[in-house]
């Protein structure tokens, strides 16, 4: 029998890159890093194989989508932020009779949705950069499931979640689940993004933010789940946070009764809300 030994919210602002080269903003992402590393840790000492992506960088506009490739490999440069992430080299075997299994399970959950294998589908920096910190030798194996998801609807991601723990447990994997994508969303506009780089693009997504991560801290996930759907439009939540969606269908949704570790104080980029925070799992 599988098993999930972490699950986790993670950010992937592409400024954690610009921390690690000399200039005015060297280490100014340090602790968002140090979280990465941390789950990286915590992996290397639970014995976790396989890591599971949900990719809020990954856009789909019909169905939802898995990326089952057996290995991925290339030279990834984004479209979004090519002066951040650039020449970024990757090789990761992946896992795809879980990929496989996670959407027959779905399937039957009533969600339509399919698992790849095709060799020049490649991963999203939502996926990337987090491996960057937590999977940099490459001893994990891999897949990555597509979460920014305009037309779609939550209840199906958190059907997901489901099917991602079910079929886990189902498999011979030690897994870690991460959600790849920050809380608010909202980045600033052009002419003010430069000079925003450490700012929130508007007050009441930084306090609405900051509730949800008292919620998530104090184990209050059936008051979450119930404002997530408007918090995700009304704060523009990355992917229209199907990411969390799929992650607290994977934890329980309303029923789970953990409470949230922050490793990453909350704190802002670019207009946008990140934190690193690990869900703690029942014994």
């Amino acid at each position: 029998m599988g098993k999930i030994s972490l699950a986790a919210k993670v950010t992937h602002v592409p400024s954690m890159f610009l921390s690690e080269l000399p200039g005015q903003h060297h280490g100014c992402r340090q602790s968002a890093i140090d979280g990465l590393i941390e789950i990286r840790r915590r992996c290397a000492a639970t014995g976790v194989d396989t890591l599971v992506v949900f990719d809020t960088h990954w856009l789909v506009n019909s169905g939802f989508h898995i990326n089952a490739s057996a290995r991925y490999q290339g030279i990834y440069t984004s479209n979004e932020f090519p002066q951040f992430i650039q020449n970024l080299a990757y090789d990761y075997e992946g896992a795809p009779a879980l990929g496989d299994a996670v959407a027959q399970i779905a399937r039957g959950k009533g969600v339509r949705i399919e698992a790849h294998h095709v060799d020049t589908l490649e991963l999203e920096y939502g996926t990337l950069v987090p491996l960057k910190y937590i999977n940099p030798d490459h001893r994990m194996k891999v897949l990555s499931i597509a979460a920014w998801c305009p037309w779609h609807e939550l209840e199906d991601s958190r059907r997901i979640g489901e099917a991602v723990r079910e079929a886990i447990e189902a498999s011979g994997c030690n897994a870690a689940v991460l959600a790849s994508g920050s809380l608010s969303h909202r980045i600033h506009d052009n002419n003010e993004a430069q000079a925003g780089i450490h700012t929130i693009s508007n007050e009441f997504y930084r306090q609405v933010d900051k509730r949800v991560l008292d919620l998530w801290t104090q184990g209050r996930f059936g008051e979450f789940t119930a404002m997530l759907p408007e918090y995700a439009r009304a704060c523009h939540g990355e992917g229209l946070m199907h990411d969390t969606a799929m992650l607290m269908g994977l934890l329980g949704w309303d029923k789970y009764t953990g409470k949230a570790e922050i490793l990453t104080d909350y704190f802002t980029s670019s207009g946008t809300g990140q934190v690193n925070a690990v869900f703690p799992l029942a014994a």
